[in-house]
């Protein structure tokens, strides 16, 4: 049944460095991918990236599809901000992980951050304006950015969506694959 798969031919790119947090990596993949989506897996660089459990236990490495100076928002339909504190710290540093996320949002594709995820939406400036929830280190930068921050599981402000942590990641899926689905 079609329903079975809302996402069939989507294009969901998933930008991610060293210290992802796996859970929040591979959980809404599966997701996403379960509603018959096509997922790429987007770095700085090419190769591996090392996941993590809560920033200090090291678990799997995954294989890096693309890098994100080879990727053009064109090429997808939806992109996922996974966390993980060292992940989005890097992803900020880079301006070719900017320069995406940001023509992603431009061109009004739906984006889904969680946990540190959102940290990037607040250095290109797409959290102005903007309801979101994260990881509570993040309601100072984000309300600074101009987001009004709240504490609830999973929030969705226009093409945003966000969560605070992987005890979020059932309703965050199933709002992403929603979403996605649009």
């Amino acid at each position: 049944m079609a329903s079975d798969h809302p996402l069939k031919g989507k294009r969901v790119a998933i930008l991610a460095a060293d210290g992802v947090e796996e859970i929040e990596l591979t959980s809404p993949r599966q997701a996403v991918q379960d509603a018959g989506a096509t997922t790429t897996l987007i770095s700085l660089k090419p190769g591996q990236i090392q996941s993590m459990k809560g920033d200090i236990e090291p678990q799997a490495k995954y294989d890096v599809d693309r890098t994100v100076k080879d990727v053009s928002p064109d090429d997808f339909d939806a992109l996922i901000l996974p966390g993980g504190t060292v992940n989005p710290d890097k992803l900020r540093l880079d301006d070719h992980a900017l320069t995406f996320i940001q023509g992603m949002y431009d061109a009004g594709k739906p984006i889904a951050a969680i946990c540190h995820g959102p940290w990037t939406l607040s250095e290109t400036g797409i959290a102005k304006g903007k309801r979101l929830t994260s990881w509570p280190s993040l309601k100072r930068e984000l309300t600074l950015a101009g987001a009004t921050w709240v504490d609830e599981e999973v929030v969705t402000d226009g093409q945003i969506t966000t969560s605070r942590n992987p005890d979020d990641l059932p309703a965050f899926n199933a709002r992403i694959t929603e979403q996605f689905a649009q």
